[in-house]
């Protein structure tokens, strides 16, 4: 087993596996019945990779988090208090893991008014890093479309927040690991996003990605993507919103999630043309990540956790 730094508590620990949890910068499992977090989902998260004590970036998460933090209204100083506290819990830790932050809100006895004297509890979990299929990354994966929709709340709007029943809902659509994904739609039946990932189509030099202005999560990896995109000569980045009765005109579509990397789709169910081969966007940005980040290629099979 990996070695973890600071102090941490031990939830669950067996000759595969551990998880270690840390609550407000100390080790701990169990939050209080009154935490609204649990009781509201008033709060939000980040999923990250923690590689050998270090956080990639670490700086696109941070964005993130200072963005839902203003728009659900913590205290602007909670966000030093994070970015300092994590990094220093993760020093000390050796290999692969996936790191998970929960901040809520804290507690409250009842009723939905924010407490004047609110305490923001902060929650940090790691889990050894997953192993999945390299043909994922090799030859594609096979993708739903969902029956349940987005709904629209531009005030949520690309915020990773606590609320996920969208996605817990759409995800029990189906059993196993296959399909890898399902694509929702928002309100207008027009597609938006993955229940873990954010989608891009090409077609020709038009990469396009959803604008996100109403619903979904505006991932990290996507927001790398984006940039990548932007300085390259050869593509021209759009947002636009996508019928999934539009797909069968795409030359390739892919999947992004700070823990996958770069995943094509091989297969919609549900649409009738057949295939679509990886192509050569997708192509050039799995050979960008496995530059920059090589743990979110092919399978990585470095030292774990």
């Amino acid at each position: 087993m990996a070695e973890i730094g600071p102090a941490a508590a031990a939830v669950a620990e067996d000759a595969v596996a551990a998880v270690w949890c840390w609550v407000d910068g100390e080790p701990g499992e169990g939050l209080p019945i009154f935490d609204r977090g649990l009781q509201f989902g008033d709060g939000l998260f980040e999923t990250f990779a923690v590689i050998d004590g270090l956080i990639p970036r670490w700086a696109g998460h941070r964005d993130r988090l200072r963005q839902g933090l203003a728009r659900l209204h913590f205290p602007g100083e909670l966000l030093a208090t994070l970015d300092s506290e994590v990094q220093h819990l993760v020093a000390g830790v050796r290999g692969a893991w996936v790191g998970k932050l929960i901040v809520t809100r804290g507690n409250s006895f009842r009723g939905y008014r924010i407490p004047a004297d609110s305490a923001p509890r902060r929650i940090l979990v790691l889990q050894p890093w997953p192993r999945r299929p390299v043909t994922h990354w090799r030859d594609g994966v096979t993708v739903r479309l969902c029956d349940i929709r987005l709904g629209s709340q531009p005030a949520l709007a690309g915020v990773k927040h606590l609320n996920r029943l969208e996605q817990v809902l759409a995800r029990a659509e189906w059993q196993g690991e296959s399909p890898a994904e399902g694509l929702m739609c928002d309100q207008r039946g027009r597609l938006t996003e993955g229940t873990m990932s954010n989608l891009f189509l090409r077609r020709g030099r038009r990469v396009v990605t959803p604008a996100l202005l109403e619903c979904g999560v505006a991932g990290v990896m996507r927001e790398w993507v984006i940039d990548w995109l932007l300085r390259r000569s050869d593509y021209e980045l759009f947002y636009e919103s996508v019928a999934p009765e539009d797909l069968g005109g795409v030359d390739e579509l892919f999947l992004t999630n700070s823990l996958i990397g770069i995943w094509p789709i091989l297969r919609v169910d549900g649409i009738a043309r057949a295939e679509w081969p990886a192509g050569p966007c997708a192509r050039a940005l799995q050979a960008a990540v496995a530059s920059a980040m090589p743990w979110l290629s092919n399978g990585y099979d470095g030292p774990l956790g």
